[in-house]
């Protein structure tokens, strides 16, 4: 085991314009340093998957806007910008978790976990894309993420679609409008999906931030 575990961040793109840029907030990155991991950025290589697989301790899917399957919606997808990502985030997620390495997926790294688990989405989410607003979620007692987090917190608000039907994935955070805030698969080592944008508390003492000390510490314990 290496001193700092590595933790590969799948890198976001600028789909908006074009997706000529990979992109990557820094708070990802920040909290997993401060929770004892080496953070690196991952581009969109296939050729790179298996490699990664091997190499890297755990793996963050970080959030971003960008067409998913039609198949994955419960009702109509709504329009977004194509993407390269999506095939290498699907090989990665289903490499990590064939070696039963620990895996953080949130916002739209979520959707991804959850769909590959016969999870549907919906695009139809209201009220809760307010850049600045906070609210609260019910977080499920004996779930990781209460043993991480405690069984209540209050989170940002910042997506239009979310999880509908969790699938083979078990729910372990709700909204009090009954929006599905988290998502885990209890029979791996961690794999852990939230809704929230934690990484924008990264730079702050909020509770939320255990997800990412969740992430680095599962590195160290057998299977």
């Amino acid at each position: 085991m290496r001193p700092r575990p590595w933790v590969a961040v799948l890198l976001d793109e600028n789909t908006s314009a074009g997706g000529t840029r990979y992109e990557a907030a820094k708070g990802y990155f920040l909290g997993v340093t401060r929770a004892g991991g080496l953070p690196l950025g991952l581009p969109y290589d296939p050729g790179a998957v298996e490699t990664a697989v091997e190499k890297f301790d755990a793996l963050l899917l970080p959030g971003g806007r960008y067409a998913m399957p039609d198949a994955w919606y419960e009702g109509d997808a709504a329009p977004s910008p194509a993407t390269e990502r999506l095939d290498v985030e699907i090989a990665l997620a289903k490499g990590f978790l064939a070696a039963d390495k620990p895996v953080l997926g949130i916002c739209a790294g979520m959707q991804v976990l959850a769909a590959l688990h016969g999870a549907k989405l919906t695009a139809q989410v209201t009220g809760h894309n307010e850049r600045g607003r906070q609210h609260a979620v019910r977080i499920v007692p004996g779930s990781r993420l209460a043993g991480l987090v405690g069984e209540a917190l209050s989170v940002n608000t910042f997506h239009n679609e979310a999880v509908v039907e969790p699938g083979a994935t078990t729910v372990s955070a709700w909204s009090d409008d009954g929006i599905i805030e988290a998502v885990e698969l209890p029979e791996r080592r961690f794999a852990l999906g939230i809704q929230w944008h934690q990484e924008l508390f990264a730079h702050e003492e909020h509770r939320g931030n255990a997800v990412f000390r969740g992430l680095v510490d599962a590195c160290g314990r057998e299977s």
